[in-house]
């Protein structure tokens, strides 16, 4: 389980999968976001834009990211 902490209000869902490692790049987020591979909550994650704060659980590939103020 990855562990982010927040700097700022939010971190961008492709950001967070990048910062913790589970993706190289932008590009390679948000191909694994379009192909339904991420979740946000338990729910599936269709934009890489989505806004995540304090207390969400992003799910890719059977690893965890929480994210934490």
């Amino acid at each position: 389980m990855e562990v982010i902490k927040l700097k700022t209000e939010y971190i961008k869902l492709g950001q967070a999968l990048k910062a913790a490692g589970f993706v190289e790049s932008g590009v390679d987020a948000k191909h694994v976001i379009e192909e339904g591979k991420v979740t946000v909550n338990g729910q599936t994650a269709t934009q890489r834009g989505k806004k995540l704060t304090d207390g969400d659980q992003v799910g890719f590939m059977g690893k965890t990211i929480n994210i934490t103020k």
